[in-house]
């Protein structure tokens, strides 16, 4: 334990050179509960990322293997895509294959901070031993959680607010799709067949005695995300919220960090709300949000949709952006459609940084703005947060320095400007 609280505070001093911000002052933020570092001591070669309160928007990407093929090299290629595109963080949301083999070969390969559902490696642990997740016990869920964190992942989700008092205002509610968080379905359907109350809730005091022995932060899970517009900030998300707030105070007292998942789908006008909402029943704690996507009707273009409102969110205090992919409602994302959301994910972010006046925030934007005044394409293409992107769209190489795009070619305002008011006369001396 001495060993594992000494790594943890490498971490912090990592964390708060990585923000440019004294030591004492994020030391101060964890002890309140609204900054968790993403760092296990297990997980061999990581670098910890700060997230919450302050610091800038992170992006995490999920990957993995939820069917055919089940090749490892599908899984390893998501990792380097989401890695090469600028991912803080990496969910593996493998249900299907051999997720003990995936699992330890993506944490291997994966220097950024690592998360895990174990609830997907309950399920598919019951059906393969038992022929139904039903069959399985509390112990065996819990069993998974245990596997997970001694594993050395950086976080866990743990779909812990979803109560049986809970799904009894779900039941009641007029939701148009009443459950469509995967692990949050799997939960349900335990919960149905035997009567038992969610063990992650029933045992979290358990959870946090396995949090705070490996150093692992809880990513305390939207069961009850909202699926589509309808459904947003409904009774339902609003009473598991409630919950889950009750667990951030209980982590607290425990000193284990967490962070809050949020919905979802969203439209565009609530989207402030949600924010607001969810930080005040939480107690100010990171705040983790997929999306939010602010419309149901663009597949296909999910990457967009969600970008929109995490840029809305992440200006009003979202600390964790979940990208969406492209793919998104279609099928599991390749290498391509990875690479996609983590962008749109970034730009968001950035975005919301700049909005919230994050010191430094601005500063790659100032020095784009001077690349492009100098007509500078390499300098634009090192400020770019896809330079790749910008040099695949010049073809074969960037123009050279002064000289101007394809876009308006010889008509290039700013060269044009530049040569005008070299033109124009001096003002007399006053």
């Amino acid at each position: 334990m001495q060993e594992t609280e000494s790594r943890l505070e490498q971490f912090v001093a990592q964390v708060a050179r990585d923000e440019n911000i004294p030591v004492e002052t994020l030391r101060q933020r964890i002890a309140s509960g609204v900054v968790s570092i993403l760092g296990a001591p297990g997980h061999a070669g990581v670098h910890p990322i700060g997230v919450g309160h302050g610091l800038r928007a992170k992006v995490n990407a999920n990957i993995g293997i939820s069917g055919p093929p089940f090749d490892m090299e599908t899984a390893l290629t998501q990792l380097r895509a989401a890695l090469d595109a600028g991912a803080d963080a990496v969910m593996d949301l493998s249900c299907a294959g051999d997720l003990d083999a995936i699992r330890h070969a993506l944490l291997r390969e994966c220097p950024a901070p690592f998360g895990t559902v174990p609830m997907y490696q309950a399920a598919a642990d019951a059906i393969a031993q038992h022929g139904s997740l039903a069959k399985a016990t509390a112990e065996d869920i819990l069993a998974a959680f245990e596997r997970h964190v001694t594993d050395g992942v950086d976080f866990f989700v743990a779909h812990a607010g979803l109560t049986r008092e809970v799904v009894d205002v779900l039941k009641a509610s007029s939701r148009a799709l009443p459950v469509v968080s995967r692990g949050g379905s799997l939960m349900l359907s335990w919960m149905a067949a035997t009567g038992a109350e969610n063990p992650l809730y029933a045992q979290f005091d358990w959870l946090l005695d396995l949090a705070a022995k490996h150093g692992a932060t809880i990513s305390l899970g939207d069961a009850l995300r909202s699926g589509c517009i309808h459904d947003a900030l409904d009774e339902p998300k609003i009473r598991e919220v409630i919950v889950l707030g009750d667990l951030v105070k209980r982590a607290r007292q425990r000193g284990v960090h967490v962070l809050v998942e949020g919905p979802g789908h969203v439209p565009l006008h609530l989207v402030n709300e949600l924010v607001d909402l969810i930080k005040r029943l939480c107690h100010g704690a990171p705040l983790y949000l997929l999306g939010p996507l602010v419309t149901d009707v663009a597949p296909g273009y999910d990457h967009i949709v969600a970008a929109i409102g995490a840029a809305v969110a992440a200006a009003r205090g979202a600390d964790f952006i979940c990208y969406v992919t492209p793919s998104e409602h279609a099928g599991l994302p390749m290498a391509d459609a990875v690479r996609q959301g983590v962008i749109a994910s970034r730009i968001a972010a950035h975005a919301g940084d700049i909005a919230r006046g994050l010191p430094g925030a601005a500063d790659m934007d100032r020095e784009m703005t001077a690349a492009r005044a100098r007509l500078d394409w390499e300098r634009q293409a090192q400020c770019a947060i896809d330079p790749e992107r910008l040099r695949t769209l010049h073809g074969d190489a960037l123009p050279a320095r002064g000289e101007p795009c394809t876009m308006c070619g010889d008509m290039c305002a700013i060269r044009i400007t530049g040569e005008a008011l070299d033109l124009w006369p001096r003002s007399p001396a006053a």
